[in-house]
């Protein structure tokens, strides 16, 4: 598949690609599959009743990478698909996922992905997915992202949410039920400007003995934009559960974030904290004296904010 210009930028902000990767892949655009690859250990395959694809990593298999990125570049497209990722037992893998929307027109473009995902016994998965929005058009640019992750015993996954900038609305519902001693740990980035919206509900149950998860938000809401965050982490068996969420408030914006944790069992180890606040004027008069301006020194805070 020949890529244009925008189509490489997309790729390169999204999922760090400059061209077409190495080893398994599946890139969509346009509400459509337009090349697809699978490797020896990681099988690649379109659903056949609706829109998506299966992606199967073998048993065993480690240090390989699958990456799905989803392409939009014209303007009122609704865009859904269902995708199923089967971690093998033993496994150790990189998803990398995400998608980028071009809108270069009046109407509305969105991208809705939902994500099922099975992590085997004893598999790693490191899951990186990055959401960003361009385009000189006047439509909206919209990203709903769905993921439901399933975690048998003892097994591992790390998870990267970032939305960079560029999103108008999003609604991001991500659900984890985990097994025993399987480890969790979700790390969520966001940035809003202008007068968009973001929603981020997650429920992380915490099923089997000695599991354990932890939730870290950071975001930046500038301007008049809108961020809400619900994460609930719920303990059901002896397990152990943390949920972070630290945002920066800028200019008219509002924020809400209501973490919450709950426990059916006596044995269960759950904490929680929130902070909502400005920049510490110190921080910005210490970069001024070193020669930076005012934005530039607020964009150097930002920017290791979100790290």
């Amino acid at each position: 598949m020949p890529l244009n210009a925008i189509d490489k930028e997309l790729l390169k902000t999204i999922a760090d690609l400059h061209n077409i990767p190495s080893g398994a892949f599946n890139i969509r655009k346009d509400g459509q599959g337009v090349d697809r690859r699978s490797s020896a250990h990681i099988q690649v395959i379109p659903k056949t009743d609706r829109p998506g694809i299966n992606i199967f990593v073998s048993p065993g298999t480690k240090n390989e990478a699958v990456h799905i990125p989803v392409l939009i570049t014209l303007s009122g497209i609704v865009d859904v698909v269902y995708n199923t990722i089967e971690i093998g037992e033993g496994a150790d893998v990189t998803v990398v996922a995400g998608c980028g929307i071009h809108n270069p027109g009046s109407k509305k473009a969105q991208h809705d992905g939902i994500h099922e995902i099975i992590v085997r016994k004893g598999a790693r998965m490191k899951y990186v997915e990055k959401h960003y929005g361009e385009g000189d058009g006047t439509g909206e640019r919209v990203l709903n992202p769905k993921t439901i992750l399933v975690m048998e015993m003892d097994s591992v996954v790390e998870m990267e949410l970032t939305q960079i900038k560029g999103v108008d609305s999003t609604v991001r519902d991500t659900k984890a039920k985990l097994a025993e001693r399987a480890s969790l740990t979700i790390i969520e980035r966001l940035m809003t400007h202008g007068h968009q919206e973001a929603v981020s509900d997650m429920l992380i149950e915490l099923e089997g003995e000695n599991c354990s998860a932890k939730v870290i938000s950071r975001s930046v809401a500038k301007d008049d934009s809108k961020q809400v965050f619900r994460p609930v982490m719920l303990a059901k068996a002896s397990a152990k559960g943390h949920v972070e969420c630290d945002s920066i408030i800028m200019n008219r914006a509002r924020i809400s974030s209501s973490p919450a944790i709950s426990a059916e069992h006596p044995d269960a180890q759950l904490t929680h904290e929130a902070a909502i606040g400005k920049i510490a004027e110190e921080q910005l008069m210490k970069l001024e004296t070193l020669g930076l301006s005012e934005k530039e020194a607020e964009d150097v805070i930002l920017r290791g904010f979100l790290q």
